[in-house]
């Protein structure tokens, strides 16, 4: 197996560990806590978390970590892995299915294998440079769709954008035929597969987008900031992802007018 297949088969055995953690405490009595940012969190989110990086430090000791509730270890190492163990924590604390454990590695900062696992949906998207990306094993791709005001658009939530961001969102909002909320990392599995045409977010932690690019652009889709940059670690927290590369374009120059 190549260096790629070695980290996608570690990436699905890490997800295949904490998929009964999350299940566990889902639609539980579980403690929800906040965040310095006011942002939930569970022992589950922690557990999760916590699994991942021991199996990290146990089978690449020198790579690095950022996971959204225990920080960063190492962070400019060649390789670094990308953890959100619950993407959507206030979506799993009121019983909603559609939240997902995101696990990515970069390469020089660059995305290079993503996971979004799905626990109480059983479906999981990979994808990885080169490959194609695969929901439950099988290939999927996204679907081209001609024209922006026949597209679906979808984002976490309105609060997400703020000052000229929401403007710029209505702007691209406006020129839709629906814009839909409430997915999460979801949404863009939902690109992936053809269901959905574009997912315009801001105000993300680097955690949330860094397993979703390889996702999207394996599945024939396009990923990138604002600008149209690829996304690494450094990227300011506002992605765009599109069916095809002709939905991203329009998509950016309304974003950017």
């Amino acid at each position: 197996m190549s260096a790629n297949d070695d980290f996608i088969e570690f990436a699905g055995r890490a997800a295949d560990r904490v998929r009964p953690i999350v299940m566990e405490h889902f639609r539980t009595a579980v403690t929800i806590e906040a965040k310095a940012d006011a942002s939930p969190v569970t022992v589950a989110d922690r557990e999760a978390e916590r699994c991942i990086r021991d199996m990290i430090e146990a089978e690449f000791p020198d790579h690095g970590i950022i996971g959204e509730e225990f920080g960063a270890q190492d962070e400019d190492a060649e390789y670094v892995w990308v953890l959100d163990p619950i993407d959507g924590t206030a979506g799993y604390v009121t019983g909603k299915p559609l939240f997902g454990t995101l696990i990515a590695l970069s390469q020089n900062k660059k995305p290079i294998v993503g996971i979004i696992d799905v626990p109480a949906m059983a479906e999981r998207w990979v994808g990885a440079t080169g490959r194609a990306t695969t929901l439950n094993s099988n290939e999927v791709t996204t679907r081209d769709c001609a024209k922006l005001s026949d597209a679906w658009l979808y984002a976490t939530d309105s609060a997400m954008f703020k000052g000229g961001d929401a403007d710029a969102f209505a702007r691209l909002s406006s020129k839709t035929r629906r814009t839909v909320y409430g997915a999460d990392c979801y949404a863009y599995g939902l690109l992936a597969s053809g269901h959905v045409d574009l997912v315009c977010e801001a105000s993300m932690g680097v955690y949330d987008f860094m397993a979703l690019a390889p996702v999207v652009i394996g599945a024939g889709g396009t990923f990138s900031d604002w600008q149209g940059g690829d996304v690494d670690l450094n990227t300011d927290g506002r992605v765009l992802a599109a069916g095809s590369a002709a939905m991203h374009k329009s998509a950016k120059d309304i974003l950017n007018t």
